[in-house]
């Protein structure tokens, strides 16, 4: 069994649905090199099916189910929102795929000391929730809530409690990782020194609202007036949290790893290629760096 990272360095994974190809193709070469000393793993809806992978030292895992299943209408898809109500077919992914398809080394997993949190948003209070996944397939909820995309999903209940995707409310959840001064606090949680950030979006990019501002006129969340104002407000709290990151690399307590360039594959991508172009991108982001990587984490 493997122990704590003795300088506590965190793992923070953007989401961002079929971009998380590139954040696979950044884990996958850590792990070939060995470059997975951290003490705990921070994923965000698709960042926290990735951070499931590193935490069970499955090379290529994420990247293979990604493109064996992308065309499958039961994996991302409008047919899959028309007869599920999500658009990420919920028991095909984290059910189907995770333990019989592709199954996810659950050994490995239970038996990593690497903590790991799916991000989720709480619908009735607006606010982010770092939900623990101990152990699997006994947690693989809280990673569906995590990825549980507002407006094309089902809420997620767990211990009653109704959950939508981390992104809204906290999408790169590197503050709580370290410890920030005014981020949430968790119990037993002691904060990294420093972490690793993979983001799914260029240095430059300038977030839209569309998904935020169709899920607010829909009215659908009429009934929940803090997570309506966490949806109005996310596009200025993610360009903020952004700013920080770049304060945070710049004082050396970060190292960020993301694309040179706008990424061009779709919330429903089915052509392998782009994919697969894109999982190559963040291979060579992490190669790039490795030699920097590995002093950072060690």
């Amino acid at each position: 069994m493997e122990g704590h990272a003795a300088n506590g360095v965190a793992c923070v994974l953007e989401g961002g649905g079929y971009r998380g190809v590139f954040t696979a193709g950044v884990l996958d070469v850590l792990m070939e090199r060995g470059a997975t000393d951290f003490a705990s793993v921070w994923g965000v809806s698709a960042g926290a099916l990735a951070a499931t992978s590193l935490r069970s030292r499955q090379i290529g895992r994420t990247i293979r189910i990604m493109l064996a299943f992308r065309d499958d209408k039961r994996l991302m898809s409008f047919f899959s929102l028309a007869t599920t109500g999500n658009i990420a077919g919920g028991d095909f992914l984290y059910h189907k795929v995770q333990e019989e398809l592709d199954p996810c080394d659950t050994q490995a997993f239970n038996q990593s000391t690497m903590r790991m949190f799916a991000v989720a948003s709480d619908v009735v209070f607006g606010t982010p929730s770092y939900l623990e996944v101990r152990s699997l397939p006994d947690d693989v909820e809280k990673i569906r809530a995590s990825s549980s995309l507002p407006l094309v999903s089902t809420a997620v209940e767990i211990d009653g409690y109704r959950y939508l995707d981390g992104g809204t409310t906290d999408s790169v959840p590197v503050e709580v990782a370290l410890g920030l001064p005014g981020a949430p606090t968790i119990e037993g949680y002691v904060p990294a020194s420093r972490a690793l950030v993979v983001l799914t979006r260029q240095r430059d990019y300038v977030k839209g609202q569309q998904l935020e501002r169709m899920a607010v006129l829909s009215r659908r969340y009429k009934e929940y007036p803090l997570y309506v104002e966490a949806l109005q407000t996310r596009a200025r709290r993610y360009m903020e949290q952004r700013e920080r990151i770049w304060e945070l690399e710049r004082e050396g307590r970060a190292l960020v790893l993301l694309p040179d360039e706008p990424v061009a594959v779709s919330t429903t991508e089915h052509d392998g290629g782009p994919l697969l172009d894109l999982y190559l991108k963040g291979r060579r982001a992490a190669e790039q760096r490795i030699d920097e990587i590995l002093e950072f984490i060690k």
